[in-house]
């Protein structure tokens, strides 16, 4: 098996800023409320021209240009979203084309705000057996777009953006262990209920609202600190290290109250946290890309270092892997 690990990265947040102030005159909330609830103090959103592929190219782009791997050296793209251009063609397969990797395969995965860390340890296995070499993973959302502005427990924690990752064979170090679960169980808890099969789009689904996110954010609150506390755990544990070997804790940015809830169940001190929600808000597959394109920038990790990759989504599933940078 061949030593897989991160030699690129890149990161695409859209122009526009939506402030806490700027929701005050929306719904009924105010800056504090937010701030203390959440963490988060603005949010970025997409112009009304740009989708998720366009977020996407620039995120890719930039992550080719820092791995210094051409768009043809591609042999595997995979996008990880639950807000795509399209309910088909893929999100993927419009990445291929924008960026010329003719040679490459892609697809989409849905794992929601667990999907960029499901989708690098997909792409690890492909590199990891010999299958492919260079694999491209991007997380990329247009939240705003199933957004319900009106919901004011819902509208205050979602924004827009992308990152990207460009995984190949490193000679040391790279890619520890993964772990993933899921409870099916719950999947009501956090979901879109119209549009799909079951739901399709109809005068009824719209007048309901039934498009936009509907989250019981107090049932997910317990069940995201115990899922994401057991998957750092496992993933830790597989590659023999504890809590006390990481140099940077990088969590799914959901809410403050959860990452800091989480560290201290781990046993990891809070100044090892890499939070970017305070600008982004929870931009769900993008969040935990974006943060490690951030701690990466603020060089917040050094090679050598081990770095933690922790998330929860809808489904709900939850996933974790240990890297060596």
């Amino acid at each position: 098996m061949k030593k897989v690990g991160i030699i690129g990265v890149g990161e695409y947040l859209p122009e526009k800023v939506l402030s806490n102030a700027d929701l005050e005159k929306m719904v009924d909330t105010s800056d504090e409320w937010i701030t203390t609830r959440t963490g988060i103090k603005e949010r970025r959103l997409v112009s009304k021209h740009e989708a998720v592929s366009d977020l996407s190219i620039k995120a890719a782009k930039a992550a080719l240009r820092d791995a210094k791997v051409k768009a043809q050296e591609l042999d595997l793209i995979i996008v990880a979203s639950i807000t795509p251009d399209f309910q088909f063609p893929s999100v993927a397969c419009l990445l291929q084309n924008a960026l010329g990797a003719k040679g490459a395969a892609a697809f989409d995965i849905s794992a929601a705000c667990a999907g960029f860390v499901y989708a690098i340890i997909i792409a690890q296995q492909f590199i990891a057996r010999g299958n492919y070499k260079n694999v491209l993973v991007v997380g990329a959302e247009v939240l705003s777009s199933i957004t319900d502005w009106q919901d004011r427990n819902t509208c205050v924690l979602f924004g827009d953006g992308a990152a990207a990752a460009v995984l190949s064979e490193v000679k040391s170090g790279g890619i520890l262990s993964t772990y993933m679960g899921c409870d099916g169980s719950a999947s009501e808890l956090l979901m879109v209920p119209g549009g799909g099969s079951r739901n399709p789009t109809s005068h009824k689904t719209i007048d309901n609202r039934m498009h936009y996110i509907k989250m019981r954010g107090n049932e997910l609150f317990k069940i995201a600190v115990r899922s994401m506390q057991e998957a750092g755990e496992k993933a830790l544990s597989l590659c023999g290290l504890s809590a006390k070997d990481v140099d940077c804790f990088i969590p799914h940015q959901a809410n403050v109250r959860i990452l800091t809830a989480v560290a201290s169940r781990l046993g990891i001190a809070q100044e090892k946290i890499y939070f970017n929600i305070q600008k982004y808000g929870n931009m769900s597959s993008a969040s935990l890309a974006t943060a490690l394109c951030g701690a990466v920038k603020e060089k917040r990790i050094k090679k050598g270092d081990i770095v933690l990759l922790d998330a929860f989504g809808a489904g709900l599933v939850w996933g974790a892997c240990v890297i060596k940078w």
